[in-house]
């Protein structure tokens, strides 16, 4: 089965990139230990830094589903969820295997 690409972009309010920043980098390190996960990388834009862009590689979409439900993932998108302006998720499976 292929592996499932995740790609998300963020857009976080001017007035609130920080706490943005902050809570997501949170987010990172517990889902590493997910089971499933294969990659969880998070960047910030260097032109705008308002950008926050996951790049994700999960074994399947139910690991992925997983973590959704994860205490951590709850929490992150609940305290950011106003400091948003923008956020588009891409789920992709690689062509070239």
């Amino acid at each position: 089965m292929p592996v499932l690409t995740v790609v998300a972009k963020l857009v976080a309010k001017q007035e609130s990139i920080q706490d943005v920043k902050d809570a997501l980098i949170k987010l990172v390190e517990p889902t590493r230990c997910e089971e499933g996960c294969i990659e969880y990388m998070l960047h910030q834009d260097t032109a705008n830094p308002a950008v926050f862009i996951f790049y994700e590689n999960w074994d399947n979409e139910g690991c992925l589903a997983k973590h959704k439900e994860t205490e951590h993932y709850k929490s992150c998108f609940d305290a950011v969820g106003n400091l948003i302006q923008d956020k588009e998720v891409h789920l992709m499976t690689m062509l070239d295997q």
